[in-house]
């Protein structure tokens, strides 16, 4: 196969990445990909079994080799969200019960859900009772 098919391929597979909720499979496929783009363009990459031999190989090397260290530095180290719970934010806007707004923590804009059963008012202080993704639960 032509070098450029591979990077085609390659960025494809990175475009796929980038737009499906996966685990970081699709990124080193189209590594390998690119690799063998890479190799076929300085006309090393042979015949075409040797491609996709190659391609796997590429593949399987970088899932197994840099997958599990990059998820590790992706990953939130535990316990980080529990020295939020606790804490106060201030209110940026007003958050009726149940719903969502913008507050401060630790110079930072957060997303509050308001846990209690009273509104906040812009300015008002809250406790994090729980941190879920990027979302604060808070009471008055």
């Amino acid at each position: 196969m032509s070098w450029w098919i591979w990077f085609v391929l390659g960025f494809l597979l990175l475009g796929g990445e980038v737009l499906t909720p996966g685990g970081l499979y699709l990124l080193f496929f189209g590594f390998g990909a690119l690799c063998v783009g890479l190799l076929g363009l300085a006309g090393l990459a042979g015949p075409v079994w040797a491609q996709w031999f190659l391609f796997t190989l590429f593949s399987v090397l970088f899932l197994v080799l840099v997958r599990p260290r990059l998820l590790g530095r992706l990953r939130t180290p535990e316990g980080v969200d529990d020295t939020l719970v606790g804490e106060f934010a201030l209110a940026q806007s007003a958050i009726a019960p149940g719903a969502l707004g913008k507050g401060e923590l630790r110079g930072s804009t957060w997303t509050l859900s308001n846990a209690g059963s009273v509104p906040l008012a812009p300015g008002d202080r809250c406790r994090v009772e729980r941190v879920e993704g990027l979302t604060l639960h808070v009471r008055r």
